[in-house]
């Protein structure tokens, strides 16, 4: 297959997908307005931070699978990927401990106000007056909002430091939160009002877009710490800058709301240059062992998909069709068979939503499961059953 790579990638990487025999061009260079003429024919994309815009899957028609070599994959439109029948196909859970350790840095860092001290000593300032003043961590309480695989690994190292920690998602119960051996919060509400420092882990989706509101910021204690590791979009940056001041809060971000469409681009924030934000450019999963195993997860989802037409990991197959009818055709596996069935149903105007054709053993016999996007009449199912070598049909409602 042919394949565009457009960011980084380990050097081992690239040779093992060269052995397996796959053309490779490998620009991670590209920014987001370069990928429309670098895609050309091309059979796969790889991208990291580089967005895949919709103008460039709408006027690309050789592209078929899009690996984003990381877990989210909001720099991507999907949308329109969907439409043009390509695979978006994602590695969830290889950056867990690579963004954990991130965000364990940036608890201290905001304790200890490390950047600054240390900006501070490069313009040749000795200020241990103002940096002396350190709360410390230990016994101080921590919200973890989202306990997926990157929330539970914070929680592993949380815990060594001696935090108190408390987690809300909307799928975590008290039972698991006891197993995980930390405190339950019952709504976000409760979670960031009493928390000390909060740790923001959540998938970017509709339902988590501005998540952290005005409202909720505007209820936190004074001197709360937050910490986003996720997704920019998660949290209301203007409410935050309207009152990291006036409440006394402090950020420190990996993720911003608006990022460059490429990994080297210039980059004016007004969040970031506030005195009480610190942060880093996306790189919450950039570490060698991090990006090893993401690596060798996008070399199986490209060979899977050569070998097998599967897109392992795939993030926008429909997760329910249309179909309300099904209609199973156990028939004789002849040729001609299934094409004589879907030429008929064609002909009712039927839209066939799912089709699956199971071999029997020895290969003699299959059963064809059809899904339908309306009811089959009856003369439909007459002239199914009468269709050479097909030997029982079935009708079910789903």
């Amino acid at each position: 297959m042919k394949i565009l790579i457009a960011d980084k990638l380990p050097e081992a990487t690239l040779s093992q997908l060269k052995t397996l025999g796959h053309s490779l061009n490998y620009e991670p260079g590209l920014s987001a307005d370069d990928l429309l003429s670098a895609l050309d024919d091309h059979q796969v994309l790889i991208v990291r931070s580089t967005k895949v815009l919709e103008h460039v899957l709408e006027q690309n028609s050789s592209l078929e699978l899009i690996i984003r070599a990381g877990a989210g994959t909001n720099n991507i439109h999907v949308e329109t990927a969907s439409k043009k029948g390509i695979f978006v196909a994602n590695c969830p859970g290889k950056n867990a401990v690579a963004v954990a350790e991130l965000t364990m840095g940036f608890i201290l860092s905001l304790d200890r106000r490390i950047p600054m001290a240390n900006a501070e000593i490069k313009a040749t300032q000795w200020n241990k007056k103002e940096y002396s003043k350190a709360q410390g961590v230990l016994g101080r309480t921590l919200g973890i909002i989202g306990l997926g695989t990157i929330g539970q690994e914070v929680i592993r190292r949380a815990q060594s430091f001696g935090l108190n920690i408390v987690g809300w998602s909307r799928s975590l119960t008290p039972q698991q939160a006891e197993s995980l051996g930390i405190g339950y919060a019952p709504n976000l509400e409760e979670l960031t009002q009493n928390a000390d420092i909060i740790s923001i882990h959540l998938a970017y989706t509709d339902e988590t877009s501005g998540l952290i509101s005005k409202s909720i910021l505007e209820n936190l204690k004074p001197n709360t710490h937050i910490i986003n590791t996720s997704r920019g979009g998660i949290l209301d940056e203007d409410a935050l800058l309207e009152l990291l001041e006036k409440k006394e809060l402090w950020y420190a971000t990996d993720v911003f709301a608006e990022e460059p469409g490429s990994g080297n681009a210039n980059f004016n924030s007004t969040l970031a240059q506030h005195p009480h934000v610190i942060s880093t450019p996306h790189i919450g999963a950039s570490t060698n062992q991090a990006q090893n195993a993401v690596a060798n997860t996008a070399v199986d989802i490209i060979q899977t998909y050569a070998e097998q037409g599967v897109a392992l990991n795939c993030v926008n197959l429909c997760k329910q069709t249309p179909a309300n009818w099904q209609i199973n055709v156990r028939h004789h596996d002849q040729i001609g068979v299934l094409a004589n069935v879907l030429g008929l149903i064609s002909k009712e105007n039927i839209n066939v939503e799912e089709c699956e054709n199971i071999i029997f053993s020895g290969a003699q016999s299959a059963c064809a499961k059809i899904r339908l996007g309306s009811k089959p009449s009856d003369d439909l199912l007459s002239n199914i059953k009468a269709v050479e070598y097909v030997l029982h049909t079935q009708v079910l409602s789903i």
